[in-house]
């Protein structure tokens, strides 16, 4: 299917254009300390003019059902209730821009990007990279937290278009360990028909 712009989207966010729209799918989490554990993800890449996209994501883990019949994740989403679906592990919202400034150092193909995303867990955090050619790396520049927030200290991001899916990567420096794998996921494009 050919790729169009969305319809008022600003010309400065035209190298994100690609991200518009919802998405859902499944990855997984874990980290030191952390269980390893399945994951269902929703994500709204949105824009309404301005130059840069709107961002939220809502992570929820997969729990075993009770009985010994194993459910997918898809079937817990079209078939169960929220709570079969599990707890909301985390959310998130934030903007997405390309800064008109170019830094040197970036091919002609990429674009500067800078996010910044929130969450209700006591974060903020602005990360900073580079897209073109339908993948996006970013690293954090600062992460900011309440005196009650995880110790997060710092993090990377690789978001990829393949085959038409949206994959991700989240490497974390948080609790006192080293940057290291975090979470990640594969999600497809949520059309309006479905």
């Amino acid at each position: 299917m050919p790729f169009t712009l969305p319809e008022g989207l600003a010309p400065e966010v035209y190298p994100l254009a690609w991200l518009v729209g919802r998405w859902h799918g499944e990855g997984v989490v874990g980290y030191p300390g952390i269980e390893e554990s399945a994951f269902t993800q929703d994500v709204v890449f949105d824009h309404d003019g301005g130059p840069y996209l709107s961002y939220t994501s809502t992570i929820r883990l997969v729990v075993a059902p009770d009985d010994a019949a194993a459910l997918t994740a898809q079937d817990a989403a079209d078939d169960a209730s929220p709570q079969e679906l599990g707890p909301v592990w985390s959310t998130e919202s934030g903007f997405w821009r390309v800064p008109p400034e170019r830094p040197a150092e970036l091919t002609d193909e990429q674009f500067p990007v800078e996010v910044l995303l929130a969450d209700p867990s006591g974060h903020v955090s602005l990360y900073l990279g580079a897209v073109g050619n339908g993948r996006i790396d970013l690293a954090s520049d600062v992460v900011v937290r309440t005196s009650t927030g995880a110790d997060v200290t710092a993090g990377t991001r690789l978001y990829g278009l393949v085959q038409g899916e949206l994959m991700w990567a989240n490497d974390l420096a948080a609790f006192g360990q080293p940057m290291q794998t975090y979470a990640s996921a594969r999600l497809a494009r949520v059309t309006d028909e479905e």
